[in-house]
């Protein structure tokens, strides 16, 4: 079974412009992310962009890269451009995002170990230790059902616990923050970027929920390593307790 790992990578961001190249120890961000993927199982990582500038640095640092649309509306949507793109098709892309320089190799290689013929989609999910986290509306949640494939994801506390305050859930129930890495069969991924997005997805602006709508399967996966996504230059400072692992 052939897995290939692809970090989307655009140029614009309203919120943070450039911010693959931005600089952490000395490095782009976009190489500490592919060359911690390169760490990992897949026999094969691949950068997609949309801009001539990153596509120069990925080249010269040796690693893979191809050039996408600058149209794309999700990095989804990229990973199947940059899939058409490759000479030899895998059976599963992951696309990891490109903007999380911490990415553990040990997420990825869950998701590898857990693949197979029947599975259509995969993503990690950990459980949530603070109320910070579990009442953020902007860390999307997931719940599953007996299987392990998810039911919903949402940004609200999913499930709400009728006839308990809010500050003893946690201590009542086990709850899980969706971690953003997707594993998906490759004519999987060829299916779902044809869909159009649907009522859920526009209502919390959530695409996975697109697939879920569609009556795909997503099979969700409990990892306990952390995810920091790095979304506004703000966000840089949450990287300082862990960039003696950033070597």
């Amino acid at each position: 079974m052939k897995v290939t790992g692809i970090i989307p990578a655009r140029y614009a961001s309203t919120r943070f412009p450039a911010k693959a190249l931005t600089l952490i120890k000395g490095k782009p961000m976009i190489q500490w992310v592919a060359e911690r993927c390169l760490q990992s199982d897949l026999q094969q990582v691949v950068v997609a962009t949309d801009h001539p500038e990153i596509f120069t640095t990925v080249k010269a640092l040796g690693i893979q890269v191809v050039m996408t649309s600058g149209n794309h509306p999700s990095g989804t949507d990229r990973c199947f451009e940059a899939m058409s793109q490759l000479t030899s098709k895998p059976d599963f892309i992951i696309n990891i995002q490109g903007d999380e320089p911490l990415i553990n190799p040990d997420q990825i290689n869950l998701l590898i170990k857990n693949l197979d013929s029947d599975t259509q989609i995969a993503t990690l999910k950990k459980k949530i230790l603070d109320e910070e986290t579990l009442f953020n509306i902007n860390t999307p949640k997931v719940v599953c059902d007996l299987n392990g494939k998810a039911l919903y994801f949402s940004r609200q506390t999913i499930p709400y616990i009728r006839g308990m305050e809010m500050k003893d859930w946690l201590n009542h129930f086990d709850y899980f923050k969706h971690i953003g890495i997707y594993a998906y069969r490759s004519d999987i991924l060829a299916e779902i970027t044809s869909l159009s997005p649907g009522n859920l997805e526009k209502a919390e602006s959530l695409e996975q929920l697109r697939w879920l709508e569609n009556g795909y399967s997503i099979n969700v996966i409990e990892t306990e390593h952390e995810s920091i996504g790095i979304d506004v230059p703000e966000d840089l400072k949450k990287l300082d307790p862990f960039l003696h692992l950033l070597v």
